[in-house]
C-alpha cells in the first residue's frame, strides 16, 4: 500500500513541475533559515554551561535607586570578596576579576623577556586565586591550586602558549608587558579557556599584592566582578536579603569615616542580587558591566522569525493544495467509487506531503551549508554545522521532516478526501474554492509578517543613519588613532612634536580617554569644593588629557578658556561639560572649585555637551584635567592624500619604536563600530524580510496561476464581450491586492508596537512617522502586483477562442 502511495506521489510531483518546485523550494528556504537560526540559538545558549558547579555559581550585582534614578552594576570594591566569605556561611568560595583598562587590563603590548619585538594582544584581565578555584577551568600546564597566589604570576591560554612557546614548556618563562621590565610576569599556568564564556581572556594576571597601595581595604573604588560559589542547598533569595549587612557594616562606616553626614541613607537605596553565572551572557540587559554579551530578546527574535518563515512556507503548501482541489476532485471521486475510503485517501495525500517535506529538508540542508558563511557575517559568529553529532542530527532531521510534512499536509488531506463522489463526477464541485476564507486568511498572515519585517528594516536603517549623521559634539573625521604609544615611555612628548612637524597634521593629542566606547573610562564621585561631607556625590567621568585634546577632537568651549601650556597653574584646573555644571548646580561655574575624593580643581572652562558613549545612553557629567594617559595618540589630519600621510606617520613611529609595529585606527570607524549590533540587526531584518517576501510571493505566484486557470472561460467570455486587457488584469488581481491591503492594516500597529519598544533602548532616537509604514505597504503591494499581474496579463493576452475551448 505505501509503495503504491509513493509511486502516485512521485508521479504527481513530476507531472506538476511548477507546483512541486514552488512547494519544495519554499519549504527548503524556510528549513534552511530554521537550521541556521537553530545553530545561532544553540551557540548563544551554550555560554557558561561548562563549569562543574555551574548551578551554584553566581555573580554579585549591585542595584540602587536615588530620586527615581535606578542603576544596576556588577563592579564592587576589592574588599567585598573577603567580607562575603567572612560574614555569610552560605558562601563556600569567592573569586574576583578585574577587566578595567584603567589598571592595565584589556589590550597591551607584550613580548617574551628574551625577545625584543612587541606584539599587540587583547584579552588581559586581573584575577585572584579564588577565581581559578571556583571556576575550575581545565589546567593544561601548571598547578591550578597555586597558579595566581604569588605576585608577578600570569596564567595564559593554550592558544597563546602555542604562539609564544611552540614546542616548549611555558611554565616559569617570563613576559614583559608594555616594555615595563621592572615588573615582569612569570607564567604559572596554561589553561584551555572556554570560547563560550561571558568573559574572554587569554592572559590572567595575578591580583596578589593589589593594584595600588591601600586598594584591598578601599570601599570607595569599585572595579571588581565578584563571583561566589554557594554551598549546596542555599536558598538564594534568603541570602540576598542578608546582604544588607554589607552596607551597614562596611559601606556606611567607610562613608562616615570620610565625613559623609548622610551615609545612613545608603541602607535604604542599596540592594544586592546574585545573578546565576549561566544567565550572564543572555540576561544582563540593564546591568552596567562593560562586557560584550548577547541578549535573550535577540535569541527570541531569531526563533520567532524562523518560526514565521517556516509557517509562511507551510502556508504555501496548504494554499496550493486546496487551490488544486479541482484538479484532484475527479481523482478523489473515482477512487471513492472503486472502493477507497477516506483513510486511504488521507494516507495518499499525507504521503505526498511527507515526500515534499523530505525533499525540502534535503535541499534545505544543502542551502544551509552554502549560506552558513554569509550567516556568520550577518550574525557576527563563527558557527559550524556539528557533523560530529551526525548520529543525533540526521535522525532528528528525518523525524522533523516527517512531522512537518504531516502537519503541513493534514488539512489539505482531510479537505481533499472529504469530496463526495456523486457531486464531483457530476461537476457540481466549486472549482478550487475560490472564496475560501481559510486560504485568504493564510495569504494575509504571510504578508502581515513580511510587512512587519520590511517596516522593521526601514526603521532600523533610519535610526542607523540618524546615529551616524547626528552632530555628536566633536569632529570624528580625519582623526588617526595610534595605539600602544605608552611603550615609547618618556619620549611620547618628543614623538608628539615630531608628528606636529608633518605638513598635513593639524594637531596631536595624547590621551587614552576618547569619545568612543571601548576606550579608557574613570568614573568619579564629584562635589562642589568643601561639600563632600555634606552633599551626596555627583557621579561623572574624570578624564586625564593634554593641552591639545579639546582642539584635536573639535570640541566647542562655550564659556571660559582651554588649557594653556603657558599657565603652570592649570595643573589644578578643570574643564567640565554643561551636564556636570547643571548637576553640580553651578549657574556661573567659571572660577568655582570642584573636587573628587582626592583633589580639588578650579573650573576654567565649559565644553559643550558631546556624546562620549553610544546614543543608547544619555550624556553624563564629565570633567577634564591635565594628566598622563599615553597609550593612544590622536592625530588630526587635513589631507586628501591619506596614504602618503600614513606613510610619513609610520616613519616617525618607527624612529621612536623600531621594535613594535605601528597599529592605528580611525576615530570615525571606531565610532561606527559602537553601533555594529544595530547595523547587524538591520541586516538581519532586511535579509529575513527579503526571504519572507520571496517565499510568500512564490505561493502567490502559484496561487494566482491556479486561480487564473480556473477562470479561463470567464476571461474568454469577458474579452468577447469587449473587456480590455486592463479590465481583465484588474479583475484577476484585485482580490489578491485586497488581501495585501488587509495585511497592511494588521501589520502597521504590530510593527509600531515592537519597533517603538526597540527604539526605547536609545536615549536619542528618531520619531516613527507614517511615511515609513506607507513605504513598506507600497513595497508589499508593488511586489504582490508584479507577482500576480504576470499571470493575469498572460491570461488577458490569450486568444479568447482558445479560452472558450478550455476544459
Amino acid at each position: 500500500m505505501f509503495k503504491n502511495y509513493y509511486k502516485i506521489a512521485w508521479r504527481n510531483l513530476v507531472n506538476h513541475k511548477m507546483h512541486s518546485a514552488i512547494n519544495i523550494g519554499g519549504f527548503a528556504m524556510g528549513i534552511a533559515a530554521c537550521l541556521l537560526i537553530a545553530l545561532f540559538i544553540r551557540d548563544e545558549l551554550s555560554y557558561d554551561q561548562h563549569y562543574p558547579n555551574g548551578d551554584r555559581l553566581y555573580r554579585a550585582v549591585l542595584a540602587y535607586n536615588v530620586e527615581g534614578q535606578s542603576y544596576k552594576g556588577a563592579t564592587f570594591p576589592a574588599p567585598l570578596a573577603n567580607a562575603l566569605k567572612d560574614e555569610f556561611p552560605e558562601v563556600e568560595q569567592v573569586g574576583r576579576l578585574n577587566q578595567t583598562e584603567y589598571f592595565g587590563a584589556g589590550s597591551n603590548e607584550i613580548r617574551r623577556a628574551d625577545k625584543i619585538i612587541n606584539t599587540h594582544e587583547e584579552g588581559f584581565a586581573y584575577a585572584d586565586q579564588g577565581l581559578l578555584n571556583i571556576l575550575q577551568l581545565p589546567m593544561i600546564n601548571g598547578d591550578r591550586a597555586h597558579a595566581l597566589d604569588e605576585p608577578g604570576t600570569i596564567v595564559i591560554s593554550k592558544r597563546k602558549a602555542d604562539v609564544y612557546f611552540p614546542n616548549e614548556d611555558p611554565i616559569g618563562k617570563t613576559f614583559i608587558i608594555n616594555n615595563n621590565e621592572s615588573k615582569p610576569y612569570r607564567v604559572a599556568g596554561v589553561i584551555d579557556f572556554p570560547t563560550h564564556s561571558h568573559f574572554q581572556c587569554d592572559f590572567l594576571m595575578t591580583l596578589e599584592g593589589g593594584l595600588y597601595h591601600g586598594e584591598q581595604n578601599n570601599w570607595r573604588s569599585s572595579s571588581y566582578y565578584t563571583y561566589v560559589l554557594l554551598h549546596p542547598g542555599t536558598i538564594v533569595a534568603q541570602l540576598e536579603r542578608k546582604f544588607s549587612l554589607i552596607t551597614r557594616k562596611y559601606i556606611i562606616p567607610s562613608q562616615q569615616q570620610d565625613g559623609y553626614v548622610d551615609a545612613e541613607k545608603l541602607a535604604d537605596i542599596i540592594t544586592y542580587d546574585l545573578q546565576p553565572i549561566r544567565d550572564i551572557h543572555l540576561k544582563s540587559a540593564g546591568i552596567q558591566d562593560g562586557l560584550r554579551h548577547g541578549d535573550i530578546r535577540f535569541v527570541w527574535l531569531f526563533g520567532i522569525i524562523a518560526g514565521f518563515i517556516l509557517a509562511i512556507a507551510s502556508i504555501n503548501f496548504i494554499n496550493l493544495s486546496t487551490a488544486k482541489s479541482a484538479n484532484r476532485a475527479k481523482e478523489v471521486g473515482l477512487r471513492k467509487t472503486v472502493g477507497s475510503n477516506k483513510g486511504n485517501l488521507i494516507g495518499q495525500f499525507l504521503t505526498e506531503s511527507v515526500l515534499y517535506s523530505v525533499l525540502s529538508f534535503i535541499l534545505g540542508m544543502m542551502l544551509a551549508v552554502v549560506c552558513l558563511p554569509y550567516f556568520n557575517v550577518l550574525a557576527a559568529k563563527s558557527l559550524t554545522i556539528p557533523w560530529y553529532e551526525s548520529w543525533r542530527i540526521f535522525p532528528l532531521l528525518a523525524f522533523s521532516s516527517v512531522i512537518i510534512g504531516i502537519m503541513a499536509g493534514l488539512y489539505p488531506s482531510v479537505y481533499l478526501s472529504s469530496f463526495k463522489p456523486v457531486s464531483v463526477l457530476k461537476g457540481n464541485l466549486s472549482r478550487g474554492s475560490k472564496s475560501s476564507r481559510m486560504r485568504s486568511g493564510l495569504v494575509i498572515f504571510q504578508f502581515t509578517i513580511s510587512i512587519v519585517l520590511i517596516i522593521g528594516t526601514l526603521i532600523i536603517a533610519r535610526q542607523m543613519n540618524y546615529i551616524l549623521t547626528k552632530n555628536v559634539g566633536f569632529e570624528k573625521d580625519q582623526v588617526m588613532l595610534l595605539h600602544g604609544a605608552n611603550t615609547i615611555g618618556e619620549q611620547v612628548a618628543s614623538f608628539k612634536n615630531e608628528l606636529l612637524q608633518l605638513p598635513d597634521v593639524k594637531s596631536v593629542t595624547v590621551s587614552d580617554f576618547l569619545p568612543i566606547s571601548g576606550t579608557k573610562r574613570d568614573g568619579n564621585a564629584l562635589w562642589n569644593d568643601g561639600k563632600s561631607k555634606i552633599d551626596p556625590p555627583t557621579y561623572g567621568q574624570f578624564w586625564r588629557v593634554d593641552h591639545d585634546y579639546i582642539n584635536t577632537m573639535g570640541m566647542n568651549i562655550i564659556e571660559g578658556r582651554n588649557f594653556s601650556i603657558d599657565m603652570p597653574t592649570d595643573s589644578k584646573a578643570a574643564i567640565i561639560n554643561q551636564k556636570l555644571a547643571r548637576e553640580l548646580g553651578l549657574a556661573e561655574p567659571i572660577g568655582k572649585w570642584i573636587q573628587n575624593q582626592w583633589h580639588a580643581f578650579e573650573v576654567i572652562g565649559i565644553v559643550e555637551d558631546f556624546h562620549y558613549e553610544s546614543l543608547k545612553k544619555g550624556i553624563g557629567g564629565l570633567c577634564f584635567v591635565l594628566g598622563n594617559s599615553p597609550n593612544i595618540v590622536s592625530v588630526k589630519m587635513s589631507t586628501a592624500h591619506m596614504s602618503g600621510l600614513i606613510q610619513s606617520v609610520t616613519e616617525v613611529w618607527n624612529s621612536f619604536s623600531p621594535n613594535q609595529p605601528i597599529r592605528y585606527t580611525f576615530l570615525d570607524e571606531s565610532f561606527a563600530m559602537m553601533y555594529a549590533d544595530v547595523q547587524r540587526m538591520g541586516n538581519i531584518f532586511s535579509t529575513f524580510a527579503l526571504l519572507a517576501i520571496i517565499v510568500a510571493c512564490l505561493g502567490l505566484l502559484a496561487l494566482s496561476s491556479f486561480m487564473t486557470a480556473q477562470r479561463t472561460k470567464e476571461i474568454g467570455i469577458r474579452k468577447v464581450l469587449g473587456a480590455s486587457i486592463f479590465n481583465v488584469t484588474f479583475n484577476l488581481s484585485k482580490n489578491f491586492l485586497a488581501l495585501v491591503v488587509v495585511a497592511n492594516i494588521i501589520a502597521w500597529p504590530v510593527a509600531y508596537f515592537f519597533m517603538n519598544k526597540w527604539l526605547q533602548d536609545f536615549a536619542y532616537r528618531i520619531d516613527i512617522d507614517w511615511g515609513m509604514f506607507m513605504l513598506a505597504g507600497g513595497i508589499a503591494l508593488f511586489i504582490a502586483l508584479l507577482t500576480v499581474s504576470w499571470q493575469a496579463i498572460k491570461a488577458a493576452w490569450a486568444n479568447p477562442v482558445e479560452s472558450l475551448r478550455y476544459e
